[in-house]
């Protein structure tokens, strides 16, 4: 057997343990501080869900009109229930392309314009791709009463594909480019999702809005804490054995 055999390790210089002592110090605050962060998420998540479930269930409000679109903000005013009245403009009526607990489909998408001249567009609801043709939904004609939640505008598109005007394939309801394609120029810059409509029998569905928000701030924040004491306990046992052999 050749070589020699391994004596005792060697401890370390004394600038090696510092750097170690101080990279160990460091990763330890940058851990606590990842922690801390995610508890401060995790309050701002748990009231921004208390806030929408107080606005779900709350009455309908009367939908904002042109006066107030330049203050509606996500945080105030997404998933309020509002309620308005107007005309429906089928001709104008879109199908979204959608995935719901009812399968596969699309949400049909129509502005109705109020008595004050200005449109909105209302999800009226979910129909099943095989039953995307127009004689298959109810249409109702003349002065509507319209209740429902507040959604904000979805731009760009979804499932990977972006909204295609021109080809009639829309994939998320982008408020501003159905405006522009049917020439409405004086719209809200939200959305209604529609309640579901007494005969529930009857196409579109309404009423199918999940309000679901994930909330997983207190596992990464436990997972961050957890990863800041096991790197001080790491560093803490290796520093100190270090020292000992001095």
């Amino acid at each position: 057997m050749s070589g020699a055999a391994h004596g005792p390790r060697r401890p370390r210089s004394g600038m090696a343990w510092a750097l170690m002592a101080l990279a160990s110090v460091v990763g330890v605050i940058v851990l606590l501080g990842l922690g801390v962060w995610q508890v401060q998420r995790l309050s701002w998540k748990t009231d921004l869900i208390e806030r929408v479930e107080a606005r779900v269930a709350a009455p309908a409000a009367p939908a904002p009109a042109a006066a107030e679109w330049a203050a509606i903000s996500p945080e105030a005013d997404e998933y309020r229930r509002v309620a308005l009245a107007g005309a429906y403009e089928f001709q104008d009526e879109v199908l979204v392309k959608a995935v719901t607990g009812q399968g596969s489909g699309f949400w049909v998408m129509t502005p109705l314009v109020t008595p004050e001249g200005w449109a909105v567009w209302i999800n009226r609801g979910f129909v099943p791709d095989d039953r995307r043709e127009a004689s298959a939904r109810a249409r109702p004609e003349g002065p509507q009463q319209v209740s429902g939640l507040l959604r904000l505008t979805q731009p760009g598109g979804a499932f990977l594909r972006d909204n295609d005007p021109a080809g009639g394939r829309w994939y998320s309801r982008d408020v501003e480019a159905l405006s522009q394609h049917f020439g409405l120029t004086d719209h809200a810059p939200y959305f209604i999702d529609a309640d579901s409509a007494p005969a529930a029998q009857a196409l579109p569905i309404g009423g199918l809005t999940v309000v679901s928000f994930r909330n997983n701030h207190l596992s990464y924040a436990l997972t961050w804490f957890a990863m800041a004491a096991g790197l001080a306990a790491g560093a803490f046992y290796v520093l100190s054995r270090d020292r000992s052999q001095d």
